[in-house]
């Protein structure tokens, strides 16, 4: 883990966080918001160039991750 994370990957890091508290909670409808902002920002970072690949990539994962165990995680 890197010691100094650029501000993008903070911000990236508190939607995670921000799933993750909601999953804990068992907020479905939360969750699966907090993923789709995770995936969608992650694109904006890295078509504007503002994380590198090798961010996006460990992000993307990340994302993907996620919308494997959220799949069948509903009302």
């Amino acid at each position: 883990m890197k010691l100094f994370r650029s501000k993008y990957e903070r911000e990236l890091d508190s939607i995670i966080d921000e799933m993750k508290i909601n999953l804990a909670n068992n907020y479905k409808s939360t969750a699966h918001a907090a993923r789709e902002k995770l995936g969608r920002r992650c694109e904006e970072l890295y078509s504007e160039q503002l994380i590198s690949e090798s961010v996006y990539k460990k992000y993307r994962a990340i994302f993907d991750e996620y919308t494997i165990k959220l799949k069948d995680y509903h009302h």
